[in-house]
């Protein structure tokens, strides 16, 4: 009878044993494996247009990079939360959301925004507080004044080397600039200026057009360089008024077969996301894209980011381009990412609640993060190939890239025609050999370009300019040698024919050029005297000068 008591005494010391085990092994486990939920949560801040098509992929790259990032990185001690607020574009709306971010969320870095005045108002706000901040604008003018602001795109004097480079290859000796009527284009323009003037290129017009412009402005100034010889046109706008200016451009006939356009990344880095109409309007120009190295990994990201994005934005169907903005802010993330893990070590509380509070009216006393110098040096460090190539940071500045030189061309908007980089100028190949290299003055190293006007000559860069007026020759009449200059009249018509040796050589002058002159004979009978002797000349001179 007892038989059955000691069988269940034994059952009940295994079945504890076990559970003893059991506890035993999945303590173990939590301390090889430690749970995310008990990792310490930085907070970020992401100030985006959310209603623009750069914030939308920005902000869709920028989830699925710290997802991706921790997937790798599971042991890390440090997980990015982000926090978001919407710009709607507005500085001030910027400039009050990040002051929100530091008071009352405490974030330790913020990432964003896309334009130039609100990356002024944030770089300011960032300083003081001494918390990085990773932007996407291109302006040059933040590159010393603000050490707490990162360039995660590069910045727009890299790229005017190089339009400066191409515009020398073809030995243009004068160039038009349009510019669009902004802080950050009016800052702009001296670079360009700048770096011209050193190839002792001449700025002949500088054209600035608001973004506000309606379109009888922008119609004033085109119809301003209609009248002007030069006929190479430098374009440093953002899309939208680039899209409203090349329509009109398209109209007037000025891209014809005697024009150059060269077209800024400002506006050739979003082509893909522009009006088939304006793209058929640009056709024949130049453009400088920022270059992003093909790889599995980005072919693979942007399958995965399509899939995402279109499940999350089913009225953005038609976009099938991830844009380089969003590349950018995918490595930034990682960069940060990384940076935080490597600040926790040094400072095991990163987190500051007891930061003294933002006066949102006095921004001399916004409380300075205790943090902030390290995570700016430790961002300042990283170094890795990312989805956009080699991300590194320099001077708060990411290392010089380069840039494809492409041509506007057919229904897909563009074709490469080949790479500028700082260091081997133009060439037609990404990493060209040795025997390949050519100096940047060596327009011979790019792909064969089809011109506006579907013309493969390329264009001399100038024009007699499109008053109206046409070159008068005049035309002496002398009796005799009518085998050098004849000439004829219609008794019906009234109308004069010249001919002779000396005027088939001046036509054929005349023909030689690149361009056509308008012009027309003027016949100098009138001076023949009474007696019926010609003219003196003095009298044609006098003539010459009344005309």
């Amino acid at each position: 009878p007892f038989a059955p008591m000691e069988i269940r005494r034994k059952n009940l010391t295994t079945l504890a044993f076990l559970i003893f085990l059991s506890l035993l092994i999945t303590q173990l486990l939590a301390q090889l494996n430690p749970s995310p939920s008990v990792a310490n949560e930085i907070q970020v801040g992401v100030i985006l247009d959310m209603g623009s098509w750069v914030g939308k992929t920005v902000h869709s790259c920028i989830t699925m990079a710290i997802s991706d990032f921790y997937v790798l990185n599971s042991h890390y001690k440090t997980r990015i939360v982000l926090q978001t607020r919407d710009s709607q574009g507005e500085p001030l709306r910027a400039l009050s959301a990040v002051l929100d971010l530091l008071e009352n969320i405490k974030v330790q870095a913020v990432i964003g925004p896309e334009t130039s005045l609100e990356a002024k108002f944030l770089a300011v706000v960032g300083d003081k507080a001494k918390v990085p901040i990773l932007c996407f604008t291109t302006s040059a003018s933040f590159s010393t004044e603000y050490p707490y602001f990162l360039q995660v795109a590069q910045d727009e004097t890299t790229q005017f080397k190089g339009i400066a480079a191409v515009v020398e290859s073809f030995k243009w000796r004068n160039i038009i600039l349009i510019y669009e009527d902004t802080d950050n284009g009016r800052e702009a323009v001296p670079y360009l200026v700048d770096l011209f003037q050193e190839k002792d290129i001449h700025v002949a017009y500088k054209s600035a057009i608001s973004p506000l412009a309606i379109d009888n402005q922008i119609l004033e100034e085109l119809h301003k360089i209609m009248t002007m010889q030069t006929t190479t046109i430098i374009v440093h706008v953002s899309p939208s008024l680039a899209s409203r200016l090349f329509l009109h451009v398209k109209r007037l006939g000025l891209m014809s077969e005697c024009y150059a356009w060269i077209i800024t990344d400002k506006t050739m880095n979003l082509l893909h996301f522009m009006d088939s109409s304006v793209i058929e309007s640009m056709q024949g120009a130049l453009g400088f894209n920022s270059y992003i190295p093909s790889s599995n990994e980005l072919y693979n990201f942007t399958l995965r980011w399509r899939r995402k994005f279109h499940s999350e934005e089913p009225n953005y169907m038609e976009v099938m381009e991830l844009n380089v903005f969003g590349v950018w802010a995918y490595d930034a993330i990682w960069a940060l990412a990384r940076a935080v893990e490597r600040t926790i070590v040094k400072i095991p509380q990163i987190r500051e609640d007891n930061t003294s509070r933002l006066n949102l009216m006095d921004l001399a006393n916004i409380g300075v993060s205790k943090s902030g110098s390290i995570l700016l040096s430790e961002i300042s460090q990283i170094r890795f190939k990312g989805l956009s190539g080699e991300f590194q940071l320099m001077n708060g500045k990411p290392i010089s890239k380069p840039f494809e030189i492409v041509n506007v061309i057919g229904h897909k908007g563009e074709r490469r025609v080949g790479f500028w980089t700082l260091k081997d100028g133009i060439t037609r190949e990404m990493y060209p050999s040795v025997q390949k290299k050519y100096p940047s003055s060596h327009s011979g190293t790019l792909e064969a370009i089809i011109w506006p006007g579907g013309s493969t000559t390329t264009p001399k860069g100038w024009v007699m300019p499109m008053s109206g007026k046409k070159l008068r020759i005049g035309v002496p009449f002398r009796p005799g040698f009518k085998e050098f200059v004849n000439m004829d009249v219609d008794p019906q018509t009234n109308a004069t024919t010249v001919t002779g040796f000396c005027i088939d050589v001046f036509k054929a002058a005349i023909d030689a050029l690149q361009h056509k002159i308008p012009y027309e004979f003027i016949p100098l009978s009138s001076l023949v005297q009474a007696n019926g002797t010609p003219g003196t000349a003095n009298d044609i001179n006098l003539l010459v000068c009344l005309c």
